[in-house]
């Protein structure tokens, strides 16, 4: 898998097709979840984007310290379905991690996880903080990596 980071207006026409069809297919088709995927905060985000035989297979978006949570943020982390049996998102997780620690070193990093992938977070070194919550009808808890 090719990884890139863009910014908003980086983005060529057919990435953000790809991107919007990608979360779309994962967080409202097969986690079932209606939810208002188009924000306006993709605008302010940094796009991590893994491209495999010219198809965008797996996601993350970043934000800056504010613009999401106060600390540096990693959100809409996703791998299509047909490809997550390749450690597709441990590596879209790396490359974003670098991609911050490149453009916000030494900060925190905070994020939404959905409760069920705690066991992956934490092989990436976050830790769960605060009680579960629902996001969107989806039991979710806050982690952070110091």
């Amino acid at each position: 898998m090719e990884v890139s980071v863009k910014t908003f207006d980086e983005l060529i026409t057919k990435e953000l097709y790809q991107i919007l069809r990608l979360r779309s297919a994962v967080f409202v088709v097969e986690q079932d979840c209606v939810y208002q995927d188009v924000d306006n905060k993709d605008q302010k985000a940094l796009h991590v984007i893994g491209v495999k035989e010219g198809e965008i297979v797996a996601y993350t978006r970043i934000f800056k310290p504010g613009d999401y949570f106060d600390n540096v943020s990693i959100g809409r982390v996703v791998v299509a379905q047909d490809q997550r049996k390749y450690g597709l998102g441990k590596q879209i997780m790396q490359a974003s991690l670098t991609a911050i620690k490149e453009r916000f070193p030494n900060k925190p990093i905070e994020i939404s996880a959905q409760s069920y992938l705690l066991k992956f977070y934490t092989e990436l070194g976050f830790n769960v903080f605060g009680e579960e919550y629902l996001e969107d009808g989806i039991p979710h808890r806050r982690m952070l990596k110091a």
